[in-house]
């Protein structure tokens, strides 16, 4: 009963109630995009962290960046309204959002320099695809509790363990991957095994928890393929800090080891 009440929530009560919510917009870096409220992970709040953390680092314009489990790409326009990269590839499994990031190409004029694909994971992606740069803010927990939303809930990990194991492909020469992930449902030992098996390594980490924290903190994972020489950006020692305007990242004297 507990299950079948679950499903009548999920299926039928939140669709009713999302659909009487009014449309939003937001405005990133000179790009505008009109969105669902349902269908925003946090790439409007916490996802915009992104920017000050690779300012920080003094992360250089990158020839091409993706986005991955993009939704309506609050992120990914970001980046590139904001001259973090030259062209932009997005791809998200839910059509909705996907019609959300062509309309947003479409108003903005930006079909030549955005690509947008509807995937399950990265299986549609055609293999002519190279990143210099990945993001994301992927579904952040495991726990069952959170089936059914389809934002948050990476049930066993699986949505990360085939990522990792299908992106390298698509990688340019010393490509990196950032995830922005939250220490309430993981620890960066929650993927280390997984981003080894699939012949990659952790390079950087910034921001987290060896333990599960009990609310949601959001810390940094750099990846990129075994046999690559990271980039010097990804070296930056920097600190997560919080000043008047809130937290911020700030770069240090030094630069960090290999993790």
């Amino acid at each position: 009963m507990r299950r079948l009440l679950k499903r009548v929530v999920n299926d039928y009560l939140r669709p009713i109630r999302r659909s009487l919510r009014p449309t939003r917009h937001a405005r990133f870096g000179g790009i505008n995009i009109s969105y669902r409220p349902e269908l925003d992970g946090g790439g409007t709040h916490f996802g915009q962290d992104f920017l000050p953390f690779f300012r920080a680092r003094g992360l250089p314009k990158q020839e091409r960046a993706f986005e991955w489990c993009s939704g309506p790409v609050f992120i990914g326009f970001s980046l590139l309204g904001n001259g973090f990269c030259e062209t932009l590839c997005l791809a998200d499994i839910n059509p909705r959002s996907v019609a959300s990031c062509r309309n947003t190409v479409e108003v903005n004029g930006l079909r030549d320099r955005v690509s947008v694909y509807e995937s399950n994971n990265l299986r549609n992606i055609p293999s002519s695809e190279k990143w210099n740069l990945v993001v994301s803010n992927p579904p952040h927990f495991v726990d069952e509790a959170y089936d059914g939303q389809l934002l948050a809930y990476d049930p066993q990990w699986q949505i990360h363990r085939e990522f990792f194991m299908t992106v390298s492909k698509f990688l340019a020469p010393a490509g990196m991957i950032v995830l922005q992930e939250n220490n309430a449902g993981s620890t960066v030992e929650s993927f280390r095994g997984m981003i080894e098996e699939a012949g990659l390594k952790i390079v950087f980490t910034n921001g987290d928890s060896p333990a599960l924290t009990r609310e949601s903190i959001f810390y940094y994972i750099g990846i990129m393929r075994r046999a690559d020489e990271p980039p010097a950006w990804a070296h930056t020692n920097i600190e997560r800090q919080c000043g008047g305007a809130g937290w911020t990242w700030v770069r240090q004297d030094q630069a960090s080891p290999l993790v």
